[in-house]
């Protein structure tokens, strides 16, 4: 990434940090800094805050969001003592943006994940991810159980309830028929999403996100190759396969809003099926997939808590 691009993001995520700090915490200590990360062979954006040698939270966005998503639930975590970071993930910085769409597979982006805890010295961590970075925190914790103090997801069920629910769901289907356009050849996506000054784009916020968030969000995907690498995550997964990643032992906590438009009731219910850990589930009723927007102070709330449940070292887990 060149110095001009650099500039160019940090100014467009401020904008977002400083929407989002207004409804937040207004202490300076628990602002969020901008830092690097170099991981698994690349270079990673990210947004960190707290002391460096408390246990480390990290966080992983969705589509179509970015680390500073996370900013609201960031600060009251750092206030409570720990070191929080949101990383702008594979595809999404610009110093990580492979060409292959293979490489966007879920293990590859698992593996970033782990690469990141490294990079920041954390043997073991607490992980919190929503929309896709909660699919890649539920692999993370089905392949590297022993790195993770606790998982906390919002929005995703676990992928195995979710590929039974594409299969078996007809609401699930339903709300899952923008895959066919996310995974079209010749980039019929990126077109259609940008199209008519990006309206598919910005009406998947569907008025839940603070349109300054938005507008930078739609700068950010306009930039040559951002789009792709966030799309090439639907391309690359296997969606509704039959592949499993089995049952999660890390203990877990799950968020789901029931009015969430693209994640449906039978997957989210089936999760506890596949949780053999400790597991809470808190339903959220009448919140839609934009938890992080719509209530940030319930979400950090209910993070703190399942943090704070697990600071002990991770048993012994297969």
């Amino acid at each position: 990434m060149d110095r001009r691009q650099f500039m160019v993001n940090t100014a467009l995520a401020a904008g977002v940090l400083a929407s989002r700090n207004k409804a937040s915490m207004s202490t300076e200590e628990f602002a969020p800094e901008r830092i690097v990360l170099k991981a698994n062979g690349f270079t990673f954006d990210a947004l960190a805050v707290g002391q460096k040698d408390r246990q480390l939270i990290l966080m992983l966005h969705g589509f179509p969001q970015f680390a500073d998503s996370w900013t609201s639930v960031m600060r009251p975590l750092a206030a409570a003592g720990y070191r929080v970071v949101a990383v702008d993930q594979r595809g999404y910085s610009n110093g990580a943006r492979p060409l292959p769409v293979s490489d966007y597979t879920s293990d590859k982006l698992a593996t970033d994940v782990v690469s990141f805890a490294d990079a920041l010295s954390a043997p073991q961590f607490h992980l919190v991810g929503h929309d896709w970075g909660g699919a890649v925190a539920w692999k993370v914790a089905a392949t590297y159980p022993k790195r993770l103090r606790s998982l906390s997801v919002l929005s995703t069920p676990h992928p195995d309830a979710f590929a039974a629910a594409l299969r078996t769901d007809p609401k699930q289907q339903e709300l899952s028929g923008y895959f066919t356009l996310f995974r079209a050849p010749d980039h019929a996506a990126e077109t259609a999403l940008l199209a008519d000054d990006a309206r598919l784009l910005r009406g998947a916020y569907r008025g839940k996100v603070p349109a300054a968030e938005v507008e930078a969000n739609v700068r950010r995907f306009a930039d040559d190759g951002t789009l792709t690498g966030g799309l090439n995550w639907y391309r690359a997964s296997a969606l509704g396969s039959s592949s499993e990643i089995g049952p999660i032992t890390v203990p877990t906590l799950y968020i789901w809003g029931d009015q969430d438009q693209a994640l449906g009731e039978v997957a989210a219910l089936a999760t506890a099926k596949y949780v053999s850990g400790p597991y809470r589930f808190e339903r959220l009723t009448g919140k839609s997939h934009w938890l992080l927007e719509e209530c940030p102070d319930e979400v950090s709330r209910l993070v703190l808590a399942e943090v704070k449940d697990n600071e002990g070292l991770p048993a012994s887990r297969s």
